[in-house]
């Protein structure tokens, strides 16, 4: 009976597959609309404040200031011709060979540096400090590191305290004769109207020195007693304080010598004799000056060494770059040291094995690996040196903006300080234009050393 009932019973049903979900899913497992309706927010977010400004601004190019009549190519037309603009672009180029590179290169050295040394963390968290500082506020910063007046700007106070080390500036930059005195201007110096004889006394009386700009050894000035064979003077300020106070030509108790005026007797346009006066004014020269004219030469009344102009027409951009170096060295710091800890160390340990110094290791084998380090940080910065503002706009004076002129800042000026937006406009479709290159670069490297 079982065979038989095997033989004649139809095969058990089987059930039906489930049945497959509507709607395909992605990668993820989601379904393509719930991921959609999730992304939605951010693609509104994206496409108001990124893709409708940027294609507003590409269409409000090619109208005039009024945006009421289409101007075509007028205002792209700009871009070559306005004289501000051309100084923007060749600012920027400046720029983006110069400020990128200067930044990688000390980041590459500071990385480098640091990685053997105990104190290396906190080297690093020094360099990287700047990047906490808002553009604003590292403007200002440097707008005082560069103030021309030493007292107040850093960079010139070093630069004058270097250069007068070297070239000590004159005490009595201000000096001139007086009234009926006995000296006349001679090529920036003074010279006596009359020559001077042995056995007689010289005044050099002269005005013009602030009393709390005197030498601080000036002492009380000295009618100097005449001397048989050589001529005597005395070199002083001529100022008494206080109305009808004081002899005019005449050493009076309150007043200071001319403490180190340098003081020379010329013969048919030759210097014979030389002497400097003592704290209290007096000088002795000896015969050889007899018949000669004393001279008071210019060197003596040379102004003081007032530093360099940082922020003047020649020197305004490499000033902001330097300012702009100061905020990212760190950031190129930072990408080159986690760089440079996957650098595999049998690589260079077995390079000093085989005889190289550490010039050539650094040279031959670190550089070459960190290359795509190297690229990603130097393209990032030219991006963002591509759209500097900030710096320009604070550090820059007025009497030197136009000539640290760069793009961003002539948008800002073309529409806002100018009422040209069909020309800022365009100037931004221009930047658009050059940045886009440089992004799609950075892109395909990264995509490449993802697939390594």
């Amino acid at each position: 009976m079982t065979s038989a009932t095997a033989a004649g019973a139809s095969p058990a049903p089987v059930s039906p597959a489930p049945a497959a979900p509507r709607g395909r899913k992605s990668v993820t497992g989601t379904r393509k609309v719930v991921a959609a309706l999730f992304l939605l927010p951010a693609l509104v977010l994206l496409g108001a404040l990124v893709v409708y400004p940027i294609g507003y601004s590409i269409v409000r190019s090619f109208y005039d200031s009024s945006g009421d009549h289409f101007a075509g190519f007028d205002n792209y037309r700009a871009l070559f011709t306005d004289d501000g603009i051309r100084t923007a672009l060749k600012n920027n180029v400046i720029w983006v060979v110069f400020a990128p590179t200067v930044a990688t290169a000390l980041g590459l050295v500071f990385a480098v540096l640091t990685e053997r040394v105990r104190w290396g963390t906190a080297f690093k968290l020094v360099v990287f400090m700047p990047m906490a500082i808002s553009m604003l506020a590292a403007g200002i910063i440097f707008r005082l590191v560069y103030d021309q007046d030493p007292d107040k700007g850093v960079a010139n106070a070093v630069w004058v305290g270097v250069h007068d080390t070297f070239a000590q500036s004159s005490a009595f930059p201000k000096a001139h004769p007086g009234r009926n005195s006995p000296l006349a201007p001679d090529h920036g110096g003074f010279l006596t109207t009359a020559p001077v004889h042995t056995g007689q006394w010289v005044a050099l009386p002269l005005v013009g020195v602030a009393p709390d700009q005197m030498p601080d050894g000036a002492k009380r000035a000295v009618r100097a007693s005449p001397e048989p064979g050589k001529i005597t003077g005395t070199a002083w300020q001529d100022f008494t304080r206080g109305k009808g106070v004081g002899t005019l030509g005449g050493v009076d108790a309150s007043e200071l010598g001319y403490d180190g005026m340098r003081v020379e007797a010329v013969k048919d346009g030759k210097v014979v004799a030389s002497a400097k006066a003592a704290a209290d004014g007096t000088f002795t020269l000896p015969a050889e000056a007899d018949g000669a004219r004393l001279r008071l030469p210019a060197e003596n009344f040379k102004a003081p060494y007032n530093g360099v102009d940082w922020l003047g027409p020649s020197l305004v951009t490499p000033a902001i770059i330097g300012a702009y170096v100061w905020m990212w060295a760190g950031f190129a710091m930072v990408l080159i040291a986690a760089g440079l800890a996957g650098v595999p160390r049998e690589l260079l340990e077995a390079a000093r094995v085989d005889g190289a110094n550490e010039w050539q290791v650094f040279r031959r084998i670190t550089v070459p690996l960190l290359a795509p380090v190297l690229a990603v940080v130097a393209v990032t910065l030219m991006i963002n040196v591509l759209k500097i503002f900030d710096l320009v706009f604070i550090i820059a004076p007025g009497s030197s903006q136009d000539d640290a002129n760069v793009l961003a800042l002539e948008l800002y000026r073309k529409g806002f300080s100018e009422g040209r937006p069909g020309v800022a406009s365009a100037i931004a479709g221009f930047l658009l234009l050059l940045v886009i290159p440089v992004m799609l670069f950075n892109m395909r490297r990264l995509r490449r050393e993802v697939r390594r």
